[in-house]
């Protein structure tokens, strides 16, 4: 049997190959791709929804609340056996774990990574995680494209770019917004706008919300009436607001980064576990909103039902005080985002989505209802209108992906007649936010590593490039203690090189190399050949490379710098072999083909 499909698929990839052209069989897969990518928004949503519903109807109907701080250990500890005993591999969160793949896998993901995410989101969301589906959902569809790239014998460019359609198909399926699908493609991924690449992520996006449309009619997550107008006399408010927003945004990956690295300390996944799912059961204890997604909560601000957010708090404050309405919302901006930490923290699968969006929310509404409080403006600020602002605002931050943030809430919530403000919002938090922090939580990690993939063309083949590929071990070494004749009978006569690592035998580690012109001048003088050894003729390389310190940019600075046309490699402190200007060079040229395909 396994012959047999063998056979087949062979013989349809020579009729493709005779009949087919290479674009338009790109055409094909990106509407397959983007099917399937909406697909699996639709599995995870539901799937989700179900065990929420299960949950509050099914299981403690009218005991709700103080479930909260049992419920969210119960959802990480079951995605943690989910993850040990069945997936039995680990796996990093979404949309990272991709660019990552991009970046130094050429886009190679492996097979459980198709339903990794799909077992374990419902889990972690359903139970009360304090994180969204978005992350995971772009995670599967990228997972499955790269499979079905592999399987139709795709380049490593068509590759990364179905990947990019499935992330568009994902997110326009899940938000019905297609164009913002595209852009969030284009400017996470890193893909380039040209026409070649337009097509095929137009293509998937529109199939990701034709199946959305299919499966949930013309419903929308945020359903918005637009019914204050936005004036000029508005346009300072947007303007501190965009600033607030930016000090939101920082305040979430600072503190997403501070606890990511915290529970990168600790090394015992039930420890993590334990210390994260009580840390967040006792927070949803107290604050209720925030578990789960939190999408009742934002539609709760959009439609101005905001008693419905405040009413259930363990303060029992007056909520009929718009000071303590105030307060109770900053407490939502503040724990929300270490809620979602300590859910990533304790092994939870999620993406960050929602939580920004969440945070955007509140920030919003209560900026503008701290206006309206003061009075001391004769200007009426709208909550509403702030509350989708503030969510395009803070997304924007902390994506950083402008466009994405104020395309995906004008679509998503039809509020196209906001534009103005939203664009005014976003470009400073976007701006102030870029100031303080080069990078965005997807990208911070990459970043540190230097496996991000940019804009920046020559950048991003330099991360794309091999190191490991490029390093040549055909080398002869010598010990510092060889003498002269040795060296010209065991080495030089046996090699076709010019150049000798002198390598320590005990601790293998290079001290110094000798280059044939070093040893030229004596070495047919035999009255030396017992005398002089290797350690008086070496001289230090003029750099050397660490595979685990230096990064390709890195490496060309040093030949830059240097002149070298050879520098050895170490790893662990010992000699590897050699890297040539010549082979690196030649490998450049031949990846940024690829990549420019």
């Amino acid at each position: 049997m396994p012959t047999q499909k063998k056979s087949l698929l062979t013989r349809f990839l020579l009729w493709k190959t005779k009949h087919v052209s290479h674009r338009n069989f790109v055409y094909f897969l990106s509407i397959v791709v983007g099917l399937i990518a909406g697909l699996g928004a639709v599995i995870l949503k539901n799937s989700t929804h179900y065990i929420q519903h299960l949950i509050e109807t099914k299981v403690v109907s009218g005991y709700h609340h103080p479930f909260y701080f049992l419920f969210p250990l119960v959802g990480l500890t079951l995605t943690y056996l989910v993850k040990k005993y069945v997936v039995r591999q680990e796996f990093g969160h979404g949309i990272p774990s991709t660019l990552r793949a991009i970046a130094k896998k050429k886009g190679i993901m492996r097979q459980y990574q198709m339903f990794s995410a799909l077992l374990t989101a419902p889990l972690t969301v359903g139970f009360g995680g304090s994180v969204g589906l978005e992350g995971p959902t772009v995670s599967t569809a990228a997972a499955i494209s790269s499979n079905i790239s592999r399987l139709f014998h795709t380049n490593q460019a068509t590759r990364t770019l179905l990947m990019g359609c499935a992330a568009a198909g994902a997110i326009a399926c899940i938000f019905k917004a297609p164009i913002a699908a595209i852009i969030f493609a284009i400017e996470v991924f890193s893909l380039d706008l040209t026409l070649i690449s337009l097509l095929p992520l137009l293509i998937s996006s529109i199939s990701g919300v034709l199946l959305s449309y299919f499966f949930y009619g013309s419903d929308t997550i945020l359903p918005f009436q637009l019914v204050d107008v936005f004036t000029l006399e508005q346009v300072p408010f947007f303007i501190i607001f965009g600033i607030l927003a930016a000090l939101t945004s920082i305040y979430f990956t600072k503190v997403y980064a501070f606890f990511h690295d915290l529970f990168d300390n600790i090394k015992s996944p039930i420890k993590r576990l334990l210390i994260g799912g009580i840390g967040l059961g006792v927070i949803v204890f107290f604050i209720p909103p925030l578990y789960g997604e939190g999408f009742e909560v934002i539609n709760n601000m959009v439609t101005g039902n905001f008693n419905d957010v405040v009413t259930d708090n363990f303060l029992h404050i007056d909520i009929t005080n718009n000071w303590a309405i105030l307060a109770l919302l900053l407490g939502l901006i503040i724990f929300k985002v270490i809620a979602s930490a300590l859910t990533f923290g304790a092994g939870g699968i999620g993406g960050i989505f929602s939580p920004s969006l969440f945070m955007g929310s509140v920030l919003g509404f209560g900026f503008a209802k701290f206006i309206n409080t003061l009075g001391f403006f004769k200007l009426h600020l709208s909550e509403s209108n702030f509350t989708l602002v503030g969510m395009a605002g803070v997304l924007g931050g902390v994506l950083q992906a402008p466009l994405t943030a104020i395309f995906l809430i004008a679509e998503l919530t039809g509020g196209y007649k906001l534009f103005i403000p939203l664009m005014i919002t976003v470009v400073i938090c976007f701006i102030v936010t870029k100031y303080f922090l080069p990078y965005s939580v997807y990208s911070m990690e990459l970043a540190r590593k230097g496996d991000l993939i940019t804009h920046d063309k020559d950048q991003a083949v330099l991360t794309l490039m091999n190191i490991e590929a490029l390093i040549e071990t055909k080398f002869v070494k010598v010990s510092p203690d060889m003498n002269l004749g040795d060296i010209v009978h065991k080495a030089v006569v046996k090699s076709n090189r010019n150049i000798f690592p002198v390598i320590n035998v005990k601790t293998k580690k290079i001290e110094g190399i000798i280059l044939l012109d070093d040893i030229r001048p004596i070495m047919f003088d035999q009255t030396l050949y017992k005398e002089v050894v290797a350690r008086d003729v070496m001289q230090a390389p003029p750099e050397i490379i660490d595979l685990h310190n230096d990064r390709m940019k890195d490496i060309m600075k040093k030949f830059q710098d240097s002149g070298a046309w050879n520098l050895p490699v170490i790893r662990d402190d010992k000699y590897i072999g050699f890297i040539s200007k010549s082979k690196l060079l030649t490998a450049y040229r031949r990846q940024l083909i690829n990549f420019t395909s």
